[in-house]
Protein backbone atom coordinates (compact mmCIF):
# COMPACT_ATOMS: atom_id res chain seq x y z
CA UNK A 1 0.00 0.00 0.00
CA UNK A 2 1.40 3.39 -0.94
CA UNK A 3 2.06 5.95 1.78
CA UNK A 4 -0.47 8.69 2.44
CA UNK A 5 0.65 12.09 1.24
CA UNK A 6 0.53 15.01 3.66
CA UNK A 7 0.41 18.35 1.90
CA UNK A 8 1.84 21.31 3.82
CA UNK A 9 1.23 24.88 2.66
CA UNK A 10 3.39 27.72 3.99
CA UNK A 11 2.27 31.35 4.08
CA UNK A 12 4.85 34.09 4.83
CA UNK A 13 4.46 37.19 6.96
CA UNK A 14 5.06 40.90 6.56
CA UNK A 15 8.83 40.57 6.16
CA UNK A 16 8.40 37.28 4.29
CA UNK A 17 8.57 36.61 0.60
CA UNK A 18 8.14 32.87 0.11
CA UNK A 19 10.68 32.34 -2.66
CA UNK A 20 12.42 35.38 -4.07
CA UNK A 21 15.41 35.62 -6.40
CA UNK A 22 16.26 31.94 -5.83
CA UNK A 23 16.16 32.37 -2.04
CA UNK A 24 13.65 30.26 -0.12
CA UNK A 25 12.38 31.94 3.04
CA UNK A 26 10.90 28.68 4.42
CA UNK A 27 13.72 26.36 3.31
CA UNK A 28 14.89 25.39 6.82
CA UNK A 29 11.38 24.85 8.15
CA UNK A 30 10.26 22.82 5.11
CA UNK A 31 13.30 20.56 5.31
CA UNK A 32 12.93 20.05 9.07
CA UNK A 33 9.24 19.13 8.95
CA UNK A 34 9.75 16.73 6.04
CA UNK A 35 12.56 14.99 7.94
CA UNK A 36 10.35 14.56 11.01
CA UNK A 37 7.23 13.36 9.23
CA UNK A 38 8.68 10.83 6.77
CA UNK A 39 9.89 8.32 9.41
CA UNK A 40 6.23 7.93 10.38
CA UNK A 41 5.44 6.37 7.01
CA UNK A 42 4.00 9.41 5.26
CA UNK A 43 4.97 11.19 2.11
CA UNK A 44 5.26 14.96 2.30
CA UNK A 45 4.67 17.59 -0.37
CA UNK A 46 5.32 21.23 0.50
CA UNK A 47 4.17 24.41 -1.18
CA UNK A 48 4.86 28.07 -0.49
CA UNK A 49 2.20 30.58 -1.45
CA UNK A 50 3.24 33.65 -3.41
CA UNK A 51 1.34 36.50 -1.77
CA UNK A 52 1.73 40.28 -1.94
CA UNK A 53 3.73 40.85 1.26
CA UNK A 54 1.59 43.57 2.82
CA UNK A 55 -1.71 43.09 0.97
CA UNK A 56 -4.90 42.64 2.98
CA UNK A 57 -5.34 39.39 4.88
CA UNK A 58 -8.43 38.69 2.75
CA UNK A 59 -6.47 38.99 -0.50
CA UNK A 60 -3.65 36.87 0.88
CA UNK A 61 -6.09 34.20 2.11
CA UNK A 62 -7.64 34.05 -1.35
CA UNK A 63 -4.21 33.41 -2.89
CA UNK A 64 -3.62 30.61 -0.40
CA UNK A 65 -7.01 29.04 -1.18
CA UNK A 66 -6.28 29.10 -4.90
CA UNK A 67 -2.87 27.45 -4.43
CA UNK A 68 -4.32 24.61 -2.34
CA UNK A 69 -7.16 24.08 -4.81
CA UNK A 70 -4.83 24.07 -7.81
CA UNK A 71 -2.36 21.60 -6.32
CA UNK A 72 -4.82 19.18 -4.73
CA UNK A 73 -7.71 19.03 -7.21
CA UNK A 74 -6.46 15.87 -8.94
CA UNK A 75 -5.95 13.84 -5.75
CA UNK A 76 -8.40 11.15 -6.78
CA UNK A 77 -6.71 8.19 -5.10
CA UNK A 78 -4.65 9.98 -2.46
CA UNK A 79 -6.82 12.32 -0.47
CA UNK A 80 -4.45 12.71 2.45
CA UNK A 81 -4.48 15.45 5.08
CA UNK A 82 -3.75 19.10 4.36
CA UNK A 83 -1.86 21.31 6.80
CA UNK A 84 -1.50 25.10 6.75
CA UNK A 85 1.52 26.75 8.35
CA UNK A 86 1.59 30.51 8.64
CA UNK A 87 4.40 32.68 9.94
CA UNK A 88 3.45 36.10 11.30
CA UNK A 89 0.66 37.52 9.07
CA UNK A 90 0.56 34.17 7.28
CA UNK A 91 -1.09 32.62 10.33
CA UNK A 92 -3.99 35.05 9.95
CA UNK A 93 -4.30 34.10 6.28
CA UNK A 94 -4.77 30.49 7.30
CA UNK A 95 -7.27 31.28 10.05
CA UNK A 96 -9.40 33.48 7.80
CA UNK A 97 -9.33 30.91 5.01
CA UNK A 98 -10.53 28.15 7.34
CA UNK A 99 -13.17 30.25 9.09
CA UNK A 100 -16.67 28.85 8.44
CA UNK A 101 -18.05 32.35 7.86
CA UNK A 102 -15.28 33.69 5.61
CA UNK A 103 -16.29 35.30 2.32
CA UNK A 104 -13.31 35.37 -0.02
CA UNK A 105 -12.90 36.66 -3.61
CA UNK A 106 -12.39 33.19 -5.11
CA UNK A 107 -14.09 31.01 -7.70
CA UNK A 108 -16.66 28.38 -6.84
CA UNK A 109 -15.01 25.11 -5.89
CA UNK A 110 -11.80 26.72 -4.63
CA UNK A 111 -12.60 25.49 -1.12
CA UNK A 112 -13.65 21.93 -1.96
CA UNK A 113 -10.52 20.67 -0.19
CA UNK A 114 -11.51 22.08 3.22
CA UNK A 115 -12.88 18.73 4.52
CA UNK A 116 -9.28 17.46 4.25
CA UNK A 117 -7.83 20.30 6.35
CA UNK A 118 -6.30 18.69 9.45
CA UNK A 119 -4.23 21.36 11.14
CA UNK A 120 -3.31 25.03 11.19
CA UNK A 121 0.02 26.00 12.73
CA UNK A 122 0.62 29.67 13.47
CA UNK A 123 4.12 30.89 14.27
CA UNK A 124 4.80 34.32 15.77
CA UNK A 125 1.39 35.41 14.52
CA UNK A 126 -0.21 38.67 15.77
CA UNK A 127 -3.64 37.20 16.54
CA UNK A 128 -4.46 40.27 18.64
CA UNK A 129 -2.41 42.73 16.61
CA UNK A 130 0.97 44.34 17.15
CA UNK A 131 1.88 47.93 18.11
CA UNK A 132 4.56 47.81 15.41
CA UNK A 133 1.81 47.82 12.76
CA UNK A 134 0.53 51.12 14.14
CA UNK A 135 3.99 52.56 13.60
CA UNK A 136 4.34 51.10 10.09
CA UNK A 137 0.98 52.61 9.15
CA UNK A 138 2.46 56.13 9.43
CA UNK A 139 4.09 57.83 6.43
CA UNK A 140 7.59 57.47 7.86
CA UNK A 141 6.80 53.95 9.04
CA UNK A 142 5.81 52.90 5.53
CA UNK A 143 9.19 54.02 4.21
CA UNK A 144 10.91 52.23 7.08
CA UNK A 145 9.04 49.00 6.30
CA UNK A 146 10.21 49.29 2.70
CA UNK A 147 13.85 49.73 3.74
CA UNK A 148 13.73 47.01 6.38
CA UNK A 149 12.22 44.56 3.90
CA UNK A 150 15.09 45.19 1.50
CA UNK A 151 17.55 44.85 4.37
CA UNK A 152 15.97 41.55 5.45
CA UNK A 153 16.34 39.97 2.03
CA UNK A 154 19.90 41.15 1.52
CA UNK A 155 21.01 40.14 5.00
CA UNK A 156 19.54 36.65 4.62
CA UNK A 157 21.05 36.11 1.19
CA UNK A 158 24.46 37.74 1.66
CA UNK A 159 24.96 37.20 5.39
CA UNK A 160 25.43 40.92 6.03
CA UNK A 161 24.59 43.94 3.87
CA UNK A 162 26.84 46.94 3.21
CA UNK A 163 27.52 48.49 6.59
CA UNK A 164 27.28 52.08 5.41
CA UNK A 165 23.76 51.59 4.08
CA UNK A 166 22.64 49.56 7.09
CA UNK A 167 24.08 52.17 9.44
CA UNK A 168 22.16 54.89 7.61
CA UNK A 169 18.95 53.02 8.37
CA UNK A 170 19.88 52.97 12.05
CA UNK A 171 20.38 56.75 11.96
CA UNK A 172 17.05 57.21 10.18
CA UNK A 173 15.26 55.04 12.74
CA UNK A 174 16.55 57.27 15.50
CA UNK A 175 15.02 60.31 13.83
CA UNK A 176 11.68 58.88 12.76
CA UNK A 177 9.60 60.63 15.40
CA UNK A 178 10.54 63.94 13.84
CA UNK A 179 11.16 62.71 10.29
CA UNK A 180 10.41 65.13 7.48
CA UNK A 181 11.70 65.23 3.93
CA UNK A 182 15.43 64.83 4.55
CA UNK A 183 15.15 61.66 6.63
CA UNK A 184 12.61 60.08 4.28
CA UNK A 185 14.81 60.85 1.28
CA UNK A 186 17.71 59.32 3.22
CA UNK A 187 15.71 56.11 3.62
CA UNK A 188 14.93 55.98 -0.09
CA UNK A 189 18.53 56.58 -1.15
CA UNK A 190 19.74 54.04 1.42
CA UNK A 191 17.43 51.37 0.03
CA UNK A 192 18.72 52.06 -3.48
CA UNK A 193 22.26 51.65 -2.18
CA UNK A 194 21.33 48.30 -0.64
CA UNK A 195 19.84 47.04 -3.88
CA UNK A 196 22.91 48.00 -5.88
CA UNK A 197 24.86 45.17 -4.23
CA UNK A 198 22.63 42.64 -6.04
CA UNK A 199 23.12 41.46 -9.58
CA UNK A 200 20.68 42.76 -12.24
CA UNK A 201 18.37 39.73 -12.17
CA UNK A 202 18.00 39.60 -8.42
CA UNK A 203 17.71 43.37 -8.18
CA UNK A 204 14.74 43.40 -10.59
CA UNK A 205 12.94 40.68 -8.66
CA UNK A 206 13.53 42.33 -5.30
CA UNK A 207 12.46 45.73 -6.61
CA UNK A 208 9.22 44.17 -7.87
CA UNK A 209 8.68 42.69 -4.41
CA UNK A 210 9.34 46.05 -2.77
CA UNK A 211 7.03 47.81 -5.24
CA UNK A 212 4.27 45.44 -4.12
CA UNK A 213 4.82 46.72 -0.57
CA UNK A 214 4.43 50.30 -1.75
CA UNK A 215 1.32 49.58 -3.79
CA UNK A 216 -0.73 47.65 -1.24
CA UNK A 217 -0.32 47.98 2.52
CA UNK A 218 -3.76 46.74 3.54
CA UNK A 219 -2.34 44.22 6.01
CA UNK A 220 -0.33 46.88 7.83
CA UNK A 221 -3.53 48.66 8.83
CA UNK A 222 -5.30 45.38 9.57
CA UNK A 223 -2.58 44.25 11.99
CA UNK A 224 -3.03 47.21 14.30
CA UNK A 225 -4.47 46.22 17.70
CA UNK A 226 -7.65 48.18 16.98
CA UNK A 227 -8.29 46.42 13.66
CA UNK A 228 -7.50 42.96 15.04
CA UNK A 229 -10.16 43.56 17.67
CA UNK A 230 -12.67 43.24 14.81
CA UNK A 231 -10.87 40.22 13.30
CA UNK A 232 -11.16 38.34 16.57
CA UNK A 233 -14.88 38.99 16.82
CA UNK A 234 -15.59 37.80 13.27
CA UNK A 235 -13.18 34.95 12.47
CA UNK A 236 -14.02 31.63 14.10
CA UNK A 237 -12.24 28.29 14.18
CA UNK A 238 -13.34 25.48 11.88
CA UNK A 239 -14.71 22.47 13.80
CA UNK A 240 -12.53 19.36 13.53
CA UNK A 241 -9.35 21.28 12.65
CA UNK A 242 -6.43 21.29 15.09
CA UNK A 243 -5.10 24.77 15.86
CA UNK A 244 -1.60 24.95 17.31
CA UNK A 245 0.95 27.69 17.72
CA UNK A 246 4.51 28.54 18.65
CA UNK A 247 5.21 31.56 20.83
CA UNK A 248 8.49 33.31 21.51
CA UNK A 249 10.10 36.36 23.01
CA UNK A 250 13.54 37.90 23.02
CA UNK A 251 15.31 39.31 26.09
CA UNK A 252 14.90 43.07 26.61
CA UNK A 253 17.74 45.46 25.74
CA UNK A 254 20.64 45.48 28.18
CA UNK A 255 24.24 46.75 28.33
CA UNK A 256 25.49 43.16 28.32
CA UNK A 257 23.69 42.50 25.03
CA UNK A 258 25.47 45.42 23.38
CA UNK A 259 28.80 44.37 24.88
CA UNK A 260 28.49 40.95 23.25
CA UNK A 261 28.40 42.47 19.76
CA UNK A 262 31.06 45.14 20.23
CA UNK A 263 33.83 44.62 17.71
CA UNK A 264 31.39 43.02 15.25
CA UNK A 265 30.28 45.91 13.02
CA UNK A 266 27.31 44.15 11.45
CA UNK A 267 26.30 42.70 14.81
CA UNK A 268 26.25 46.18 16.34
CA UNK A 269 24.08 47.59 13.55
CA UNK A 270 21.72 44.62 13.57
CA UNK A 271 21.32 44.76 17.35
CA UNK A 272 20.51 48.48 17.18
CA UNK A 273 17.80 47.85 14.58
CA UNK A 274 16.30 44.97 16.56
CA UNK A 275 16.36 46.97 19.80
CA UNK A 276 14.40 49.78 18.13
CA UNK A 277 11.79 47.38 16.70
CA UNK A 278 11.49 45.64 20.06
CA UNK A 279 10.97 48.98 21.80
CA UNK A 280 8.19 49.95 19.40
CA UNK A 281 6.54 46.58 19.99
CA UNK A 282 6.48 47.08 23.77
CA UNK A 283 3.98 49.94 23.42
CA UNK A 284 0.82 49.04 25.30
CA UNK A 285 -2.79 50.24 25.38
CA UNK A 286 -5.14 48.93 28.07
CA UNK A 287 -8.07 49.13 25.64
CA UNK A 288 -6.30 47.05 22.98
CA UNK A 289 -3.76 44.96 24.88
CA UNK A 290 -2.67 42.61 22.05
CA UNK A 291 -3.62 39.63 24.19
CA UNK A 292 -6.54 37.40 25.10
CA UNK A 293 -8.35 38.23 28.31
CA UNK A 294 -7.71 34.62 29.34
CA UNK A 295 -5.11 32.59 27.46
CA UNK A 296 -6.20 29.35 29.14
CA UNK A 297 -4.51 26.90 31.49
CA UNK A 298 -2.61 25.00 28.79
CA UNK A 299 -1.10 28.17 27.32
CA UNK A 300 -0.13 29.61 30.70
CA UNK A 301 1.44 26.33 31.79
CA UNK A 302 3.44 26.17 28.55
CA UNK A 303 4.75 29.70 29.12
CA UNK A 304 5.78 28.96 32.69
CA UNK A 305 7.59 25.79 31.59
CA UNK A 306 9.43 27.72 28.88
CA UNK A 307 10.35 30.85 30.81
CA UNK A 308 10.07 29.86 34.47
CA UNK A 309 7.51 32.60 35.02
CA UNK A 310 4.45 34.18 33.44
CA UNK A 311 5.68 36.75 30.88
CA UNK A 312 4.08 40.19 30.96
CA UNK A 313 2.15 42.03 28.28
CA UNK A 314 5.20 43.86 26.90
CA UNK A 315 7.28 40.74 26.19
CA UNK A 316 7.79 40.32 22.43
CA UNK A 317 9.93 38.81 19.69
CA UNK A 318 10.87 42.17 18.19
CA UNK A 319 7.79 42.30 15.96
CA UNK A 320 4.85 40.65 17.76
CA UNK A 321 3.95 40.65 21.48
CA UNK A 322 4.31 37.19 23.00
CA UNK A 323 0.73 37.09 24.24
CA UNK A 324 -0.59 38.07 20.83
CA UNK A 325 0.96 34.88 19.43
CA UNK A 326 -1.23 32.52 21.48
CA UNK A 327 -3.92 30.65 19.56
CA UNK A 328 -4.99 27.06 20.02
CA UNK A 329 -2.58 24.67 21.69
CA UNK A 330 0.87 26.08 22.46
CA UNK A 331 3.12 23.29 21.17
CA UNK A 332 6.35 25.21 21.71
CA UNK A 333 7.38 28.37 23.55
CA UNK A 334 10.85 29.74 24.13
CA UNK A 335 13.39 32.49 23.68
CA UNK A 336 13.66 33.46 20.00
CA UNK A 337 13.15 36.46 17.79
CA UNK A 338 10.69 36.84 14.93
CA UNK A 339 12.91 35.23 12.27
CA UNK A 340 14.74 32.68 14.46
CA UNK A 341 11.79 30.29 14.44
CA UNK A 342 12.04 29.90 10.66
CA UNK A 343 15.63 28.77 10.92
CA UNK A 344 17.16 32.20 10.32
CA UNK A 345 19.53 32.07 13.26
CA UNK A 346 23.28 31.78 13.69
CA UNK A 347 23.71 28.13 12.80
CA UNK A 348 27.32 27.47 13.68
CA UNK A 349 28.07 24.20 11.87
CA UNK A 350 24.68 24.21 10.14
CA UNK A 351 25.14 25.66 6.64
CA UNK A 352 22.74 28.28 5.36
CA UNK A 353 21.46 29.54 8.71
CA UNK A 354 21.87 33.32 8.76
CA UNK A 355 20.93 35.56 11.67
CA UNK A 356 20.31 39.18 10.77
CA UNK A 357 18.22 40.07 13.83
CA UNK A 358 20.88 40.08 16.53
CA UNK A 359 18.42 39.78 19.39
CA UNK A 360 20.51 37.94 21.97
CA UNK A 361 17.79 35.29 22.28
CA UNK A 362 20.31 32.45 22.05
CA UNK A 363 18.08 30.40 19.75
CA UNK A 364 20.02 27.49 18.30
CA UNK A 365 19.68 24.25 16.37
CA UNK A 366 18.63 22.29 19.47
CA UNK A 367 15.68 24.63 20.05
CA UNK A 368 14.79 24.56 16.37
CA UNK A 369 14.74 20.76 16.46
CA UNK A 370 12.61 20.74 19.61
CA UNK A 371 10.15 23.18 18.04
CA UNK A 372 9.82 21.39 14.70
CA UNK A 373 9.42 18.05 16.49
CA UNK A 374 6.48 19.52 18.40
CA UNK A 375 4.87 20.96 15.26
CA UNK A 376 5.23 17.65 13.39
CA UNK A 377 3.81 15.70 16.32
CA UNK A 378 0.79 17.97 16.32
CA UNK A 379 0.26 17.45 12.60
CA UNK A 380 0.44 13.69 12.96
CA UNK A 381 -1.98 13.67 15.89
CA UNK A 382 -4.41 15.85 13.95
CA UNK A 383 -4.28 13.43 11.01
CA UNK A 384 -5.12 10.23 12.87
CA UNK A 385 -8.38 8.52 11.84
CA UNK A 386 -11.26 9.72 13.97
CA UNK A 387 -9.48 12.92 15.03
CA UNK A 388 -11.57 15.22 12.87
CA UNK A 389 -15.08 16.11 13.89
Amino acid sequence: MSAVTHRIYFSPGMFGFGRLASYDYFAHLEKALEARLRPHGVEVETYVVDVPPTASVRRRAARLAELVARTSEHDAGDRGPIHLVGHSTGGLDARLLASPDAVLPIEAGALDWLPRLSSITTMSTPHYGTPLASFFATVSGQRMLYSLSALTFIALTLGSPPLAAASAIVVAIGRLDRALGVELRLLDSTTDALLRVLDDTRSREVRAYLDAIKQDQGAVIQLTPEAMDIFQSAVGDRPGVTYQCTASMAPPPSPSKMLRVLGRPWGTVSTAIFTTLQGLTTRYDDRYPCAAANAGEQAEAALVRAFGRTPGARANDGVVPLRSQLWGKVVWAGHADHLDVLGHFQGGSVPGHVDWMMSGAGYDHARFTEMTDAIADGMLAASKPGTRG
